[in-house]
């Protein structure tokens, strides 16, 4: 495994062609439904100390994508995101050490401390000379403490929807010139 340290300091935005921002919930209580967001911007600004280092997101929560167009549209309506009122999602980093990553994450304007276990998987320059990094990282939300709250009661017990649900990064970055 690499080591975060090995990162220069300098500014690294993210590549959106070559990263992804995954979540998974359960659907029934029995089956995984995944999705992804494919717009979303992000830098990383890193210091010379690794504490010292700050990161930024913001998600367009509109380009939601499960695989299921009635599925989006319902997540993107009042129901879940209201993206009409609450058009995005962000996150500012409180603080980054070697396999953790903790900061805010909003949606639907209300704020909460996350933590995201975090894997820096290396460096790489491709044919180009473009200096390049590679993290994964994962946490758990409970999506009601974001006022993401509908869902249908079952008559076999549970619910539709789980209330926790697991977001997945696989970002790469670039370093800024």
């Amino acid at each position: 495994m690499a080591n975060i340290t090995e990162l220069p300091a300098g500014t690294w935005t993210v590549d959106p062609s070559h990263s992804e921002l995954g979540f998974t919930a359960r659907h029934l209580m029995v089956t995984k439904v995944r999705g992804q967001f494919k717009e979303f911007e992000g830098s990383v600004k890193v210091g010379d100390a690794l504490g010292d280092s700050q990161v930024t997101a913001v998600v367009q929560l509109g380009s939601v994508d499960t695989g299921s167009a009635d599925r989006d549209a319902h997540l993107r309506s009042a129901d879940f995101f209201d993206v009409e009122n609450n058009p995005t999602m962000s996150f500012t980093s409180t603080d980054v050490t070697e396999g953790s990553l903790k900061g805010d994450l909003t949606i639907k304007g209300i704020t909460r401390p996350v933590e995201f276990d975090l894997e820096f998987t290396g460096l790489a320059t491709d044919p180009w000379g473009n200096q390049k990094a590679g993290f994964e990282a994962s946490t758990e939300i409970n999506r009601k403490d974001f006022g993401l709250e509908w869902n249908v009661a079952l008559e076999s017990g549970g619910v539709l929807v789980s209330e926790k649900i697991r977001i997945n990064l696989d970002i790469q970055l670039l370093k800024a010139a």
